[in-house]
């Protein structure tokens, strides 16, 4: 395993590195262009950028450790023991290198590649931002026998650059408070920040990390087995084929590669890359170059040993994806994005280098573990039946709905526009709730589709399986979206929005979580475009003489029974309704409390982390019963609200 060993003699790191590009003035004015948003999604990333630089120094050789600190008042520190960024004055602009720093977008040592071979971040602009969006932010450096400080206020600096002690260590302290004028939330969450760091610590597996919570508490990650660890991890819910992951690494001009890969029993693929620490979510070059190094190899072994007689088909790439876990990760010393969020890679020497490094190595393997691949191959010819069976499947709906004269499922209940930004699609579980949404719907742009039971789980079924399932061939009628990788289209999708409306009950919640599955399996793209959503209907209808209202929690429903006893002094005649289903509400009521944009709440459906997502998918959905119980009994307290 490549191993970043801890440097001894450090390199020049001086003023002189810190190249300046502009001003950082707009920041505060066009925040969400540096860092997406201003939810949480935008506020979590200022923890990442202030890592970063700390995760850039542990690349360069130079750190070993981060604490991260959820403190009490709301703030963030980030503690690392790394060179220390600069204090000495730049020999341009006269002022200290730390406070250029952190108020000059632009100004750090990643674009001398003399200070950092590789880097991730925002090409340097991770520190200035993070302090140009925080109410107020400061920054201990230990270096040369000293402590240095200065604290900014919304990316002022209050003071010079000035020594406040004396220290034998080296490193950096940032401490920053988002400011509550830029973000619409402040309050950080544990459970997000600890994907990220475990998810940095299996990416550098001599880094430990330690993050520490508000209450005191604290939780360590350190990997030594890397990113072979990270697949284990990865695959916990799920029964290996493999004793352990497949490890490959190597180096070449300058880049270097490391991929873990394992088979299991499932049918859905999870692969994860990383270029520089940072989760290419689009893929890349690097994730080409694996795919075609991966089936070459595979294939070829496959024919070499006369492992393929009696299938009368050809092995595809798809079918070496079915049950496949694989972590790749590579340090790119000039990465290419595609895009501003640097989700895709587009270096084309990459591929080629991956390519022949995997070509290599998981020959090597194959060779010397003929049981292993012997697994694997069956594996991979099960899937490419699978893949013929889903095929005759899929041409077998479309000349079904070719013979119906609309094309669509004779259930659902269109509705008369068809510009599909103001249409909405129901999906409602049942005809009695079916039923009451179609009479209580504004019937111009709300289509209703009644399911009948539940719909298969798709986590457990191969794809001609899935297809055979006529509430699941429904949906894909309805969406129009078609399907599969060649053919799917977000573009074709009928509405713009996919609503599921499923009873408050355990049945209910098991639908919904069934409905949920299906779509991060084989729509992603449909959540990833902000089209699904949950409904959400009310639990109880209070009501007091000629007063209702309706409640969505039991602390809700407690508060409006307080209300109405403060109002007329005592107990009163107060009458509660809970709602066992939605076909207990009439169409007037289903309308007002669920239906009616004007009053109506739902709930955006968002994977803000994928593995997060598979996780909770194949723990609720797959094989094995402890897992399940240990997160539903974890979990119960936030089942009523759930975001996946």
């Amino acid at each position: 395993m490549s191993e970043i060993q801890k440097n001894t003699s450090p390199q020049a790191y001086e003023a002189t590195n810190i190249q300046i590009l502009d001003g950082i003035e707009h920041v505060r004015k066009r925040p969400a262009m540096y860092i997406g948003d201003l939810h949480s999604r935008g506020l979590h990333h200022l923890i990442y950028e202030i890592v970063d630089n700390s995760i850039d120094e542990t690349l360069a050789g130079y750190n070993e450790s981060i604490e991260l600190s959820l403190n009490p008042d709301g703030s963030v520190t980030v503690t690392d023991n790394g060179r220390g960024i600069p204090v000495d004055i730049h020999p341009q602009k006269k002022k200290s290198a730390l406070e250029l720093v952190m108020t000059l977008i632009g100004a750090g040592g990643k674009f001398d590649k003399g200070a950092y071979k590789v880097s991730g971040g925002l090409h340097g602009v991770g520190a200035s931002v993070v302090n140009a969006l925080s109410e107020w932010c400061e920054v201990e450096v230990y270096r040369e026998g000293n402590i240095w400080f200065q604290r900014y206020h919304k990316g002022i600096p209050q003071r010079d650059v000035e020594v406040i002690g004396e220290s034998t260590k080296t490193g950096t302290k940032t401490t920053f408070m988002p400011d509550p004028d830029i973000f619409k939330i402040t309050e950080f969450r544990k459970d997000i920040v600890v994907d990220r760091m475990r998810e940095l610590a299996f990416l550098n597996n001599i880094l430990k990390i330690v993050v520490k919570d508000i209450d005191g508490s604290e939780e360590t990650f350190h990997y030594e087995g890397g990113i072979k660890e990270f697949v284990t991890f990865t695959d916990h819910n799920r029964i290996s084929l493999l004793k352990e992951p497949v490890y490959i690494s190597g180096e070449r001009d300058s880049t270097v590669v490391e991929i873990a890969l394992q088979y299991n029993d499932s049918y859905q693929e999870n692969v994860f890359s990383y270029v520089n620490n940072i989760n290419t979510h689009e893929g890349g070059t690097h994730v080409t170059g694996f795919r075609k190094a991966l089936t070459r190899t595979l294939n070829s072994y496959a024919q070499k040993n006369d492992l393929l007689k009696n299938l009368k088909l050809s092995l595809t790439g798809d079918d070496f994806k079915e049950g496949l876990t694989a972590i790749i990760s590579v340090k790119v010393a000039e990465p290419q994005f595609e895009g501003q969020t640097k989700t895709k890679l587009g270096n084309s020497e990459t591929q080629s280098i991956v390519e022949s490094i995997v070509n290599e190595q998981l020959s090597d393997f194959a060779e010397s573990n003929p049981g292993v691949l012997k697994t694997i191959i069956e594996k991979v010819k099960s899937a490419a039946l699978s893949r013929d069976a889903a095929r005759k499947a899929k041409d077998l709906t479309r000349r079904k709905s070719a013979l119906e004269s609309s094309g669509l499922p004779g259930k659902l209940a269109d509705c008369s526009i068809n510009d599909p930004e103001h249409c909405e699609l129901y999906i409602v579980e049942g005809d009695s709730a079916g039923g009451s949404a179609k009479q209580g719907r504004d019937r111009s742009f709300q289509a209703i589709l009644p399911l009948k039971g539940k719909i298969l789980n798709v986590e457990k079924a191969r794809l001609h399986k899935m297809l055979e399932n006529e509430e699941i061939k429904t949906i894909i009628l309805a969406l129009g979206t078609s399907f599969g990788e060649e053919e799917f289209s977000v573009e074709k999708l009928r509405y713009g929005k996919i609503i599921i409306m499923t009873d408050a009950d355990v049945d209910g919640a098991h639908i919904r979580t069934l409905l949920l599955t299906f779509f991060f399996r084989y729509m992603r793209s449909l959540i990833e475009a902000g089209k699904v959503f949950i409904a959400q209907p009310p639990l109880y209808l209070i009501k007091s003489g000629k007063e209702q209202k309706y409640a969505w929690d039991d602390d809700e429903r407690n508060g409006i029974v307080e209300s109405i006893r403060k109002k007329q002094k005592g107990r009163g005649n107060i009458n509660i309704q809970r709602y066992k289903g939605l076909g207990e509400m009439n169409p007037e009521q289903l309308w007002s409390t669920t239906m009616d944009p004007e009053h109506r709440s739902l709930l955006q459906v968002s994977v803000e982390n994928a593995m997060e997502a598979d996780q909770v998918f194949s723990t609720l959905m797959g094989d094995k019963v402890e897992p399940r119980r240990n997160f539903i009994e974890k979990n119960a307290r936030y089942v009523r609200r759930l975001d996946v």
